[in-house]
């Protein structure tokens, strides 16, 4: 929890605010690896099975409740927070020009900001909100071109968001999938990923802390980026587990997103005001399910898993599309 406490300044985007290079070499697996970031992740998956444990139990069945209540009116009232906050969201983009979803990714094409307002008045009608999911693939789509896949792959919470909005405002669910799970897979997605990028290129980060030490807490520039990767990883794999947890890791997300937006203004909260809505909505999803033993046992492979499985796509694709890599990596 004193970790986390001091992660907040970490969320705020790196590339929006420091000079990145997407093509570089980054930071060898051998060297990630290392024994502060299994003993991080050893302690991440105690207090993940520790959660599971506890959402069993009666205190468990009363935190569920008692979140039931405390967000009820945000769980009514989803669908219009969504479409307000990306109101403000494609508005803002309108207004600040050049700029294609999220503040790096900027264009020259005068037209894309018109089309982020168009897209922003389509939310004003339900019916229209499919027009906006529309827009946001084919942005992204564009993005990718100009940027690249890997650059993009930052991002696929757009996705999510795009097919929220598409499926709410023709009001379906295929195969009886509910578009806030849709939107809440997607966001997992983006922030895992977003935690390998603290890991393999945490010297992007180094002229941020120079300027904000006080964001370290004492620790080592290198060991706070592995706890923050860490933290945000786990949090984000969260989404995707148990009721109690992903609700309560939505949570803590926001609370560190929005914290966020205290140190480093406007461009943060215009540019992460559309993943704080979204985790807002998971936190009040009242959707239950009974957890099982195996949930417990689990959640260690499958963190596991997935953490390897994120590591593998990030670095051997970094591989395949830039060709950084000499020779395999040696774990």
């Amino acid at each position: 929890m004193l970790l986390l406490a001091g992660t907040g300044s970490a969320s705020a985007h790196v590339k929006w605010f420091c000079a990145y290079d997407v093509a570089g070499q980054p930071r060898g697996l051998e060297q990630v690896l290392c024994a502060d970031f299994e003993w991080l992740c050893a302690l991440a998956i105690g207090c993940l099975m520790f959660g599971c444990l506890a959402e069993g139990t009666p205190l468990g069945t009363a935190l569920l409740n008692a979140l039931d209540r405390v967000t009820s009116r945000i769980r009514t009232d989803t669908e219009l927070l969504v479409r307000c906050t990306l109101g403000f969201f494609l508005v803002s983009l309108w207004g600040l020009g050049g700029i294609i979803l999220t503040p790096e990714l900027k264009t020259d094409a005068a037209w894309i900001s018109w089309l982020q307002l168009a897209m922003a008045a389509c939310l004003i009608w339900r019916r229209a909100m499919p027009l906006t999911g529309l827009g946001i693939v084919f942005l992204f789509a564009y993005a990718t071109s100009q940027y690249g896949v890997f650059h993009l792959a930052d991002y696929p919470v757009f996705l999510g968001v795009a097919a929220y909005l598409i499926l709410r405002g023709l009001d379906i669910e295929p195969y009886g999938v509910r578009p806030l799970d849709i939107v809440r897979w997607a966001a997992a997605v983006t922030l895992m990923w977003a935690s390998v990028e603290k890991w393999a290129y945490p010297q992007w980060t180094h002229p941020l802390l120079a300027a904000k030490p006080g964001m370290t807490m004492g620790a080592s520039p290198e060991l706070f980026m592995q706890a923050a990767g860490v933290i945000e990883f786990t949090l984000a794999f969260a989404l995707i587990w148990t009721p109690l947890v992903r609700r309560a890791a939505a949570i803590i997300l926001a609370a560190i997103f929005i914290s966020a937006v205290f140190e480093f203004g406007k461009v943060d909260a215009v540019g992460h005001s559309g993943i704080i809505v979204v985790l807002l909505g998971i936190a009040a999803d009242d959707a239950r399910r009974a957890v099982r033993v195996r949930d417990v046992v689990a959640a260690p492979a499958w963190y596991g898993g997935a953490l390897a499985s994120f590591l593998a796509l990030y670095y051997l694709g970094h591989e395949v599309l830039f060709g950084t890599l000499s020779s395999l990596p040696v774990i």
